[in-house]
């Protein structure tokens, strides 16, 4: 992920000035590198090592969603309709 673009994730996410660090600015960031590594899993689908770090990154996601959900559900159903994914269970 290039500089630019994780400092604009960070800035439409942030919940005050110096906040690089909630939980919406960390899914955010996350659902970025899912995406990134879901395209070159595309073309090569045998890197295998790629795999396990997507999927630890899905649970971690998973993990902060819960999270979110469970303290503040209406930025929690603001953020999965900003990063178009699904609502965990």
């Amino acid at each position: 992920m290039e500089k630019q673009s994780k400092k604009d994730i960070i800035a439409k996410y942030k919940q005050s000035e110096n906040d690089t660090g909630s939980v919406q600015v960390q899914v955010a960031l996350l659902t970025e590198r899912i995406n990134h590594l879901t395209e070159h899993l595309k073309t090569n689908n045998n890197d295998n090592h790629s795999r396990r770090g997507l999927l630890m990154m899905v649970g971690k996601r998973k993990g902060f969603l819960q999270y979110l959900k469970e303290r503040d559900i209406e930025a929690y159903r603001k953020l999965i309709k900003d990063l178009d994914i699904r609502e965990v269970k």
